[in-house]
């Protein structure tokens, strides 16, 4: 017996749609996401830093997207989260000037995350400090000053992010526990994930729309740092308040 399946047009450019944003969807969060697990400074010179001494730093990526940053800062508000830094990407910001001032009003440390999501270890120097400038200019077009701190926007960098950030006066920071957020691996896995943060931690979460269970996972992850005693703090106030840790480029 034969079987024939029959596919009309619409049902044919839905699958195809469908298949697209799958893949695209896949290929942001691989991107988004690619992490270095060495962090680095260069021999008596300048420092990325991963973990500091006294509290811990809550620190935020956003890329893209406009659904889920918000209800994050709803839910650090009803915890009443004082301290926490974004890292944003300078071409984001420029989309969403009301949730920049938002982040701004409400004290958040705003910290660069670069201005287009490229992978630092890719480029050359000059495309490095072009890239940061111009999320430097998106920046101050939105009267956001005093920025002191950057994250390579994938994560990787080496030897010329870090001078060439110290260059533009920022420091860059890594992180020391990373959430996985971004693998939306369930509620219960996020919150055992950040469960490993101790004095000076810092700590990998997004805000951006591929991050669907960070906003549910908070409250039970603020319980756990609470528990333990932890204070919640910027990374500039790690930074400024407590020794820092780093490892050598070579």
């Amino acid at each position: 017996m034969n079987f024939f399946v029959v596919l009309n047009g619409k049902a044919l450019k839905n699958v195809v749609l469908i298949l697209v944003a799958a893949f695209f969807t896949a290929w942001f969060l691989y991107i988004e996401n690619m992490t270095q697990i060495p962090v680095f400074s260069t021999k008596d010179g300048p420092k990325a830093v991963f973990h500091g001494e006294k509290g811990v730093a809550l620190t935020f990526n956003i890329g893209w997207g406009d659904e889920k940053a918000e209800p994050i800062l709803d839910t650090l508000k009803k915890e009443n989260v004082k301290a926490a830094t974004f890292f944003l990407a300078g071409s984001w910001a420029e989309r969403h000037p009301d949730i920049v001032a938002r982040i701004v009003k409400e004290d958040y440390e705003i910290g660069i995350l670069g201005y287009n999501y490229e992978d630092y270890t890719e480029l050359e120097d000059a495309k490095i400090g072009q890239d940061i400038a111009k999320a430097r200019e998106a920046f101050g077009k939105l009267n956001v000053k005093d920025i002191k701190v950057l994250r390579a926007p994938t994560g990787h960098f080496d030897e010329r992010t870090l001078k060439i950030a110290k260059r533009y006066g920022y420091t860059v920071v890594h992180w020391s526990v990373d959430s996985k957020d971004w693998q939306n691996p369930g509620v219960e896995r996020i919150v055992k994930n950040v469960k490993k943060a101790d004095n000076g931690a810092i700590v990998l979460l997004h805000a951006s729309d591929s991050a669907k269970q960070t906003e549910r996972a908070l409250p039970l992850l603020l319980q756990g740092i609470n528990k333990k005693g932890l204070q919640l703090v910027t990374v500039s106030e790690m930074i400024a308040n407590s020794d820092v840790r780093s490892k050598e480029i070579k």
